[in-house]
């Protein structure tokens, strides 16, 4: 059971087939008091951060700096991978999370991206359990980059962790300089928040100054870089963002 929407996703510490997830309940199943919704969020969270801590072991003796990219559809996250890869001087792997299909994993194979593809179905993240095993699947190499494309969502994705050493929240321009504001979980669990698509910036009523602002009254210490995936505006700050944290993780 996702806590945040009740979707119906939920972890079991007795499952072990890759990607698959029973239902433990919904959110307010009849005759269920809020003290029994407490205690299932409670042991949802309690078996998904046993994975995640798990899954950080594996990364940290690994030197496998892993990021877990969240957002909305449609933010430009399988865009700027593709250019992010190319550009970078250490490998790079990607999980591919969506409810269906593997379009955006095909993309990035087809950019040469080491990937592996996990559908969610009604579920509306990513857990540990699935990074886990996707993880044996990939077989991304040690001393690299993991990027860990969430599903589209800027609710659910904020209370798992996945044993990533940070999320990555994008917005882009053409959401709305509020949405820091109305989705804060996501914006305070955030390292850093990318603006994306600002090649829009003329054509949208978006105020970057705004959107900064707002996010910092959530997370004062959210860190922020603007840039366009296809005009490669404010790239080189997202390159090295992530070469210095990359080199850090080494240490």
């Amino acid at each position: 059971m996702c806590i945040s929407c009740g979707c119906g996703l939920g972890l079991d510490e007795n499952d072990h087939e890759h990607h698959h997830h029973h239902p433990i309940g919904a959110v307010h199943a009849p005759g269920e008091g809020h003290e029994r919704t407490i205690k299932i969020e409670e042991d949802i969270l309690a078996v998904n951060n046993r994975y995640a801590a798990a899954n950080r072991h594996v990364f940290l003796k690994r030197n496998i700096l892993a990021l877990n990219l969240v957002s909305s559809p449609g933010s430009g996250k399988t865009t700027l991978l593709s250019k992010t890869v190319s550009e970078i001087r250490f490998p790079a792997s990607v999980i591919e999370g969506d409810q269906s299909t593997d379009i955006d994993a095909e993309r990035l194979r087809k950019a040469g991206i080491k990937t592996v593809q996990i559908n969610t179905g009604r579920g509306c993240h990513l857990d540990a359990h699935m990074v886990g095993h996707a993880l044996d699947d990939l077989g991304a190499p040690d001393d690299s980059v993991l990027f860990i494309e969430n599903v589209g969502n800027l609710v659910c994705p904020a209370a798992f962790d996945l044993g990533e050493a940070a999320k990555v929240v994008l917005l882009s321009v053409t959401e709305g300089d509020d949405k820091p504001l109305k989705y804060p979980d996501m914006f305070q669990a955030a390292r850093l928040m990318l603006i994306t698509k600002t090649d829009l910036l003329p054509y949208v009523p978006f105020d970057v100054d705004r959107c900064i602002a707002n996010a910092r009254k959530i997370n004062p210490a959210i860190e922020t870089i603007s840039l366009s995936s296809l005009s490669g505006k404010g790239m080189p700050e997202w390159i090295s963002w992530l070469e210095s944290g990359h080199d850090k993780n080494k240490r």
